[in-house]
Formats: structure tokens, C-alpha cells, sequence
């Protein structure tokens, strides 16, 4: 069985996290779910039903040294959505909170990693979206982000988050068997 480590920031299509869940499951996935620590926060009251149905602990937080991992190893990795200030610290290696970290090293570790943005027209007119946007497809991550990918959109306005793009590019990263 494949195994996916969904991952996601703090905007609003987090909020839809369970649907992506049953959606990769019903497709024969094991699935662990790790948030930043403000999409934690976000969803702190569904913590306990997305445990159940994953099966794992959400983590938000790095495990202490010398402690066993809780999670199987991944086969891939979704993040979605990535924030601007995740993507950021992505690409600069800023690795202070465990998803980011993840991330990281998962670039040196080989793991197929795909990510898609959620960043509003203002945060994408920032230089250092497209910068990390850039690094982060050197390093051979598939970033969903621009035409063909996740488009922005204008502060306070709301659109359908295109999940099922990110979720086909990720099951089409894994392994085959």
C-alpha cells in the first residue's frame, strides 16, 4: 500500500481536509496528516475525528530525539494547501515548525513531493513567491502554482480550491508496483 503524507497550512481549503482523506483512501491509500501549527490550531476541534480516520496521530510537532516515529515512511508527499510563508520557508530550508522540516528533507531523501499554493494576487505579486516557487522545482518538487496549476486570486475573494488537481499529480508521483 502507498502511503501519502498530506500536509497543509493554515488557509482556508484545510478546512476541507477530510474530503481529501477519504478521496485518497478510497483510492487505496494509507494517509497521515500533518499541519502546520496554525492549521492545527484551525482544526483543533476535528483533530480526534481525523486521527480515527487516518488511523495516526495529526502531527504538528517534531518528535523528541531517540523517540520511535508514529508514521510508516512515505511514499510521497502532498502539501496542499502551502501558504506564502510556508512555501518560503520551504525553499529557504527554514525548518522551525515539523511540516516544513519534513519537506526539507524529504528533497534530500528523494521523496516524491508535490505542492500547490494557496496565495492570494497580493502575497504572489511578493518577488519571493516566484523565487521559491523556482527553487522548489530545481529540487525536483512538482509545484502546482501558475497556469496549468493553482491560480490566485484576489485578496477576499473565494474559489474552489482545485484539490482533485493536486491529489491526481500526487498519486501519479507514486511508486509503481
Amino acid at each position: 500500500m502507498t502511503t501519502i503524507y498530506l500536509f497543509g497550512s493554515a488557509a482556508p481549503p484545510v478546512f476541507e481536509v477530510d474530503t481529501v482523506i477519504r478521496d485518497l483512501q478510497s483510492r487505496g491509500v494509507d494517509v497521515c496528516l500533518g499541519l502546520t501549527p496554525t492549521a492545527a490550531d484551525w482544526l483543533r476541534e476535528d483533530l480526534p475525528v481525523l486521527e480515527e480516520m487516518t488511523g495516526y496521530p495529526v502531527r504538528s510537532r517534531y518528535k523528541r530525539p531517540g523517540r520511535p516515529d508514529v508514521w510508516p515512511k512515505a511514499d510521497v508527499i502532498l502539501f496542499a494547501p502551502v501558504t506564502a510563508n510556508s512555501l518560503s520557508a520551504w525553499a529557504l530550508c527554514l525548518t522551525a515548525n515539523f511540516v516544513v522540516g519534513v519537506v526539507a528533507e524529504g528533497i534530500g531523501k528523494g521523496i516524491p513531493t508535490v505542492a500547490m499554493p494557496c496565495v492570494n494576487a497580493a502575497y504572489s505579486a511578493h518577488p519571493q513567491i516566484d523565487r521559491s516557487v523556482q527553487t522548489l522545482r530545481a529540487a525536483g518538487v512538482t509545484v502546482l502554482y501558475g497556469p496549468g496549476g493553482f491560480e490566485p486570486n484576489q485578496p477576499g475573494e473565494r474559489r474552489p480550491y482545485p484539490w482533485q488537481m493536486a491529489v491526481d499529480a500526487a498519486l501519479a508521483e507514486r511508486p509503481q508496483a
